[in-house]
């Protein structure tokens, strides 16, 4: 994946820069976003305080659940975040058992990332809220909007990503 610093200077500038302001529809879309993510994560906050976690373990456990034996280097590039900033997550959720970090059979300096029982519990019960709140969404809408919805979605990620997030999201595991 590409790397936000790496871009170039022109695709940083904000789009106002570029054309002019965003319409309404543009805005209240915006807005909708920020509303939905908002409640989208609300319920696995809640359960994620009860073990001290936030949203940067939640994104953790969720990668390594669908990614069994997931290096750290590949984390930190799904993610994009530094390195310490996963130091930090991975080491709460090694040390609280969720997670455990398995030597490389080829390197023994890879770090191969698989959850517990008690990770993929807790990953399961994040995912069961998750989806629940998707699938209400969903069933009060027409049949095909669902694909409508992850083709807008698609086309959110950046253009020079959006190849390895589908296949990471089609669960075929690299990137």
């Amino acid at each position: 994946m590409t790397d936000v610093l790496s871009s170039r200077p022109e695709d940083m500038d904000p789009p106002s820069e570029r054309r002019g302001p965003p319409d309404e529809a543009t805005l209240e879309l915006i807005e909708l976003l920020f509303f939905a993510y908002r409640d989208f994560v609300a319920d696995a906050d809640a359960l994620l305080v009860r073990y001290g976690f936030g949203r940067a373990h939640h994104r953790v456990l969720h990668f390594v659940s669908r990614n069994p034996g997931l290096k750290v280097a590949d984390l930190l590039t799904i993610l994009k975040i530094t390195k310490q900033s996963l130091g930090r997550v991975l080491r709460d959720l090694v040390e609280q058992e969720f997670i455990e970090a398995r030597e490389g059979q080829e390197d023994r300096r890879q770090r191969l990332l698989c959850l517990t029982p008690k990770g993929t519990a807790l990953t399961r019960d994040l995912t069961r809220l998750q989806a629940r709140r998707i699938s209400g969404a969903l069933a009060s809408m027409d049949t095909g909007t669902g694909q409508t919805v992850a083709a807008f979605l698609t086309a959110m990620i950046d253009a020079d990503a959006r190849e390895d997030v589908m296949q990471l999201v089609s669960g075929s595991g690299g990137l």
